[in-house]
């Protein structure tokens, strides 16, 4: 019998809301809702509008029980790190953006109490200049909340009246034990940040509550909400049909999160200089990884050339003539720290060019071609660096999300890496979110790799073989 559920999935430019149905043989997906997200500038920096993503998850669900009346359940992931905090249930001010620069002063000031070697060995977190407990460290208000809920958290807190952390995004945060996966309280007091705010931890699978009643009413069904693999990532960890053991990942968007998933976290000097991660996964794995500037990079260039011309641009064109570019291709450092805020990204990547003595491409197509090649190079080193930390013999890459329908991508991806690229599926994240609900209703397998099987038989990757 084909069961169904509804999935809010929240990225960093755009947001959705999609119906799952599932059953032994089948795996869909039915977009109903897609809407805009991203920063918007304020007196005091960049936040989020969240007001009115909130008003478009509300409309989408309606939507969705609206065009399948037999949805069971409700789960949400989202991107990482960001937080909105609460004072008697109410949002003190629009959550801020990861982006903003104000994270600078956060950086210094915690690591002049617990230098970055000591915050590894306790969270084993690589290092982001805006990791949460950096935003938390200089944010005013948080003197002031009782109460510090991440963007999935919020979002669930306000359709039922439940705050709770779910654990996989509590482990993007700095704050969470890397042993025992419970909230670091001493290292939380020790930075000035009130413990006090840092709700109870679940896991995914877990049911956090019921639809407030006004809300039940608007969206047309009393549902329950399921927590997930909340951090977007560790939803789509869960859908990576991994084909071996010594299979690598990367859940390419806006960031390229490239890595292995391991039962036991390497806390060595080496990965920590590597700056590798320990975020967690569904089901106790450690998602060990590293975060490597995506997509961003050419959709952010893309933008600049579209407000130059006043016109859109056809990307799967400008992908097209970037694939025919012949001679030396110039590359950049795709993590260069220069390249992290918006703003007139191909001046920003000339000036890395030009300080590195390569080359500056002319014309579009050639810029694009050195944006893919630099992105698949860093993805590339991050696969090998990942394979020699964990021990293993990297022999296959699966690259999922949007980045998997960059055929360009994808063949440099296997080109540089000398492994075989493994495309999709497309919809990873929101298939990970759908499963881990469907799970938790007794509708789909128990264990990651009969889940991961269920994926692999009903959505076919792409293969792109080394050249």
């Amino acid at each position: 019998m084909t069961r169904a559920v509804a999935a809010v999935d929240l990225g960093a430019t755009s947001g959705r809301v999609v119906i799952g149905r599932i059953d032994d043989d089948m795996l869909d997906l039915e977009l109903v809702a897609r809407f805009p997200n991203g920063p918007v500038k304020r007196e005091d920096g960049l936040h989020w509008d969240f007001d009115a993503l909130y008003g478009h998850i509300v409309d989408g669900l309606a939507e969705a029980v609206r065009r399948e009346p037999a949805i069971e359940s409700i789960g949400i992931d989202s991107w990482a790190v960001d937080y909105g905090l609460l004072r008697d249930g109410e949002l003190l001010a629009e959550p801020f953006h990861y982006r903003d620069e104000r994270t600078e002063r956060g950086v210094a000031e915690v690591h002049a109490i617990a230098p970055f070697a000591e915050l590894y060995q306790r969270g084993g977190l690589q290092f982001l200049p805006f990791n949460t407990l950096y935003q938390y460290r200089v944010d005013a208000a948080v003197a002031g909340a009782d109460a510090a809920l991440l963007i999935p958290d919020l979002v669930a807190y306000l359709l039922t009246g439940v705050q709770v952390a779910e654990r996989t995004n509590a482990s993007t945060t700095g704050l969470l034990a890397v042993g025992s996966s419970e909230w670091d309280l001493e290292l939380a007091e020790r930075l000035g940040i009130p413990s006090g705010i840092l709700p109870p931890l679940v896991d995914p699978g877990t049911v956090i509550g019921t639809l407030r009643p006004e809300l039940a009413e608007r969206i047309g069904k009393d549902l329950p909400i399921i927590a997930v693999g909340s951090h977007d990532t560790a939803s789509a960890v869960v859908a990576v049909p991994l084909s071996t053991a010594d299979s690598a990942y990367i859940s390419c968007g806006t960031w390229g999160l490239v890595g292995v998933e391991l039962a036991e976290p390497v806390l060595t000097d080496t990965a920590r200089e590597a700056n590798f991660t320990h975020e967690l996964g569904v089901d106790g794995r450690f998602r060990f990884l590293h975060n490597v500037t995506g997509l961003w990079l050419l959709s952010e260039s893309v933008r600049a050339w579209e407000a130059e011309d006043g016109t859109p641009i056809d990307l799967p064109d400008l992908l097209d003539a970037a694939a025919a570019v012949t001679g030396d291709i110039p590359r950049f450092d795709a993590n260069d720290p220069s390249l992290s805020a918006p703003g007139d990204m191909p001046a920003r990547i000339a000036a890395v060019l030009t300080a590195a003595g390569s080359a500056v491409p002319t014309g579009r197509a050639a810029f694009a071609r050195t944006i893919v090649e630099s992105i698949a190079q860093a993805f590339a080193d991050a696969v090998r660096t990942a394979g020699e930390l964990s021990g293993r013999e990297i022999d296959a890459i699966h690259l999922v999300g949007g980045g998997s329908l960059n055929r360009l991508l994808c063949q440099a991806t296997a080109d540089r890496s000398g492994v075989p690229v493994l495309a999709g599926p497309v919809e990873a994240t929101a298939l990970g979110n759908v499963l881990v609900q469907a799970r938790a209703l007794g509708a789909a397998p128990s264990t990651l790799e009969e889940l991961r099987a269920l994926v692999a038989r009903t959505h076919e990757p792409v293969r792109y073989a080394p050249r």
